[in-house]
C-alpha cells in the first residue's frame, strides 16, 4: 500500500472516530442531564423506589459512555501528527475533551449530591418515607426515564462493564479525571469555540417587528381630548375619548 493512500486511509479513520465521539459527547450530555432531573427528586414526595432504580440504570449508562469515550479521546490527542491536516484533527479533538472533561466535572457534582441526599432518605424501610419532603411533585420521573431509553451510543453493544455502587464510582470518576488531564494536558484557555455563545438559544427567536423605542413610545393625549369621565367626580381621572 502506498504511504498516500495509507495517509488516506488514517485520515479517514480518525474523522470517523470523531463522528463517533461527538455522537458519544452529545449522548453523555443528555444522560448526564437526566441524572441531575432525577437527583432533583431525591428526598421529595416524588422519591420512590422506581426513582433509585433508574437513577442506576442512568448512571450505569453514563458510566459506559465515559469510559469508552475517554479511551478514544485519549487515542485520537496521541496519534495527531504535525500535518495540517492533523493540526486540524487535533483542535476538533481538544473542543471534544474539553467539552468531555467539562461534563464530567458536572456529572461528579450531581454524583456527590445523589450520594448525601440517599444518606439522608435512605429508604429502607416504609417508615423511612415520613421523613420526604412533600413538595407536592409526584410525577415526572417517568418522562426523565423514557428520555434516557432513547439514548443510543455506538460502541456500547460492544463494550459492556459492570457499573461500580455510587461510592466507587465517584473515586473512578475522579481518578479518571486526574489520569486524562495527566495523559494529554490540553489547557482549557487555548481551545477556541467555533460558534458564537449561546447559538442555540438564539437560532429559535424570532427578530421582534417592532423595536424597543417604538414598543416604549406612550401616546400623549392633550387634555382637550378629554371626555367627560364615567366616573364619580372625585376620582380625579377621565375618560380618554
Amino acid at each position: 500500500m502506498s504511504r498516500w493512500r495509507r495517509s488516506v486511509d488514517e485520515l479517514a479513520a480518525r474523522r470517523r472516530q470523531q463522528g463517533e465521539c461527538e455522537r458519544a459527547q452529545e449522548a453523555l450530555s443528555r444522560v448526564t442531564s437526566c441524572f441531575q432531573q432525577l437527583v432533583a427528586s431525591l428526598g421529595s414526595s416524588a422519591d420512590c423506589s422506581f426513582l433509585r432504580d433508574e437513577m442506576d440504570e442512568t448512571r450505569a449508562l453514563a458510566h459506559r459512555i465515559c469510559s469508552g469515550l475517554s479511551r478514544r479521546l485519549v487515542r485520537l490527542l496521541s496519534d495527531c501528527d504535525s500535518a495540517p491536516s492533523g493540526v486540524e484533527d487535533r483542535q476538533v479533538s481538544e473542543r471534544l475533551w474539553v467539552l468531555f472533561l467539562s461534563v464530567l466535572e458536572n456529572f461528579l457534582s450531581d454524583l456527590r449530591k445523589a450520594r448525601d441526599l440517599i444518606g439522608q432518605f435512605p429508604l429502607t424501610q416504609r417508615y423511612d418515607r415520613r421523613s420526604l419532603v412533600n413538595t407536592g411533585c409526584m410525577d415526572g420521573v417517568v418522562g426523565v426515564a423514557a428520555r434516557v431509553a432513547l439514548v443510543q451510543v455506538p460502541w456500547l453493544t460492544l463494550e459492556e462493564e459492570p457499573s461500580p455502587d455510587l461510592t466507587n464510582h465517584i473515586a473512578g470518576l475522579e481518578s479518571m479525571l486526574s489520569e486524562m488531564q495527566l495523559r494529554v494536558p490540553v489547557a482549557f484557555w487555548s481551545v477556541e469555540a467555533t460558534q458564537p455563545a449561546w447559538a442555540e438559544a438564539r437560532c429559535g427567536l424570532d427578530e421582534p417587528d417592532d423595536s424597543l423605542e417604538d414598543l416604549m413610545e406612550v401616546e400623549v393625549v392633550s387634555n382637550n381630548k378629554m371626555a367627560v369621565c364615567c366616573q364619580p367626580p372625585c376620582c380625579g381621572l377621565g375618560c380618554v375619548g
